[in-house]
């Protein structure tokens, strides 16, 4: 079966309950499909999902008019209609906090690559910080002691912040139930073992308690485990970051409300605490860990496999309180209240994939959120709906497109220059039980 077929009562299967996952829901939903159900292993919000956070960047910057790449356009295009969905719709809009965003390096070459592709005084409220003094200024007295050595940047108070990651998941998946969709979960019920097919096209998936949930349309959104579920033919490599928590009293809590986001792109970023928990997140900067062991799924090749685990390595650890002693020495040896590894799916090219199977054609799949997927969860459904339906928006129909040729050569090891930490892609493989942290 293919889009020509497709009608609002056409039986669709979405695989992942995740920030894409729920967003196709919601958005099939309001275009008025009636029969779409939602597998996942988990409940949502799954605790192994990349956008489960408790915070995550939000950012949206108009390309400059010299800028033809298709690739920005594409990216330009999704963080748009985003942003419109942030500031405007009621499911999202709670979670959206329009802080302000700052974006700085510690060297030269670092500060000069920022100016020249971050920075556009046209399409943004810039202001230059060339000092500890001007940095510390973003914030109220007493949040940023550090010295700031060598750094440089700008903030960005328009149209840029953070979002409440989780929270705004919860939401999409409550308003997508109330509208109709049907959602399984459980590691019974919701866990897919693998799609079906028939007559080389798919016709559904089993899950791990035998019951085959046939579909005449089936989406694929399993992030970091839709690798195990098809062939992506190298598109696809599962890339974990590292993130920590420091707890704050309520009264700190109090005094770090509304910040702007505060990034250094080698070093790493922070958010403001949570409000339920008062909980610092503080991210260290770095190309990515990967878990690379011999995987029978892809006839014995060495592959990088997720893994869920609530600790991190202590070198990401040690990058995190780098990062503090520069920013808020004050907390920079406070102990780490959480941390986990955040697994994400690269593409080769960083682009999001986003079409439909060219050899099954019930199968549309949803994938690569490339680090860069978890902001666009109030508009992303809706560009997987067009690819269901056939019409994808001509900004991104070519850089979203299914693309194994440009990935036959890849180099699993490819930083996707990213810079941060060693420089240089790591290997959980690598690591030993005593180089983790041990949170309680």
């Amino acid at each position: 079966m293919d889009n020509n077929n497709l009608n609002p009562t056409s039986s669709i299967l979405i695989i992942g309950a995740g920030t894409w996952g729920c967003s196709t829901a919601l958005h099939l939903a309001r275009r008025g499909y009636t029969n779409v159900k939602v597998l996942d292993p988990h409940p949502v919000p799954s605790p192994i999902a990349a956008g489960n956070d408790l915070n995550k960047i939000m950012e949206h910057k108009e390309l400059k008019e010299s800028n033809t790449d298709a690739q920005s356009i594409a990216y330009a295009a999704c963080t748009r209609a985003a942003l419109v969905g942030w500031t405007t719709d009621p499911v999202f809009m709670p979670y959206f906090h329009e802080t302000g965003f700052i974006v700085a390096g510690d060297t030269p070459a670092l500060i000069q690559l920022i100016q020249e592709a971050e920075i556009d005084q046209s399409q943004g409220d810039f202001e230059f910080l060339g000092s500890a003094g001007d940095f510390q200024r973003t914030m109220p007295p007493g949040v940023l002691t550090g010295e700031f050595p060598g750094w440089k940047g700008w903030v960005n108070r328009s149209g840029a912040g953070w979002i409440q990651a989780a929270k705004a998941m919860v939401s999409v998946y409550k308003e997508a139930q109330r509208l109709g969709v049907s959602f399984l979960t459980g590691p019974l019920q919701g866990n897919v073992k693998s799609l079906v097919y028939e007559d080389g096209d798919v016709i559904g998936a089993l899950t791990q308690d035998g019951t085959t949930h046939y579909a005449q349309q089936t989406i694929l959104t399993a992030g970091a485990g839709s690798d195990r579920l098809l062939d992506f033919k190298k598109q696809l490599r599962p890339t974990a970051w590292t993130l920590g928590h420091i707890q704050l009293t309520p009264e700190e809590a109090q005094k770090y409300r509304n910040l702007p986001v505060l990034y250094n792109v080698t070093k790493g970023f922070l958010i403001e605490p949570d409000e339920d928990n008062h909980e610092l997140k503080i991210c260290d900067e770095h190309p990515g860990y990967c878990n690379f062991v011999v995987d029978p799924d892809h006839q014995g090749e060495i592959r990088s496999v997720p893994f869920a685990k609530m600790q991190i390595p202590l070198e990401a650890e040690g990058r995190a309180r780098g990062f503090l002693r520069d920013t808020m020495p004050h907390l920079a040896d406070r102990p780490f209240s959480f941390a986990r590894i955040c697994w994400d799916t690269d593409t080769i090219d960083r682009a999001f994939l986003i079409d439909r199977h060219p050899e099954h054609a019930s199968l549309v799949v949803a994938v690569g959120g490339s680090r860069l997927g978890a902001m666009q969860m109030p508009s992303m459904g809706g560009f997987i709906a067009d690819a269901l339906e056939g019409k994808p928006q001509r900004e991104v129909k070519d850089v979203f497109r299914w693309r194994p040729e440009i990935a036959v050569n890849r180099d699993w090891w490819s930083t996707q220059n990213r810079i941060g930490g060693p420089d240089k892609l790591m290997n959980f493989q690598d690591l030993k039980d005593d180089e983790w942290t041990k949170i309680a």
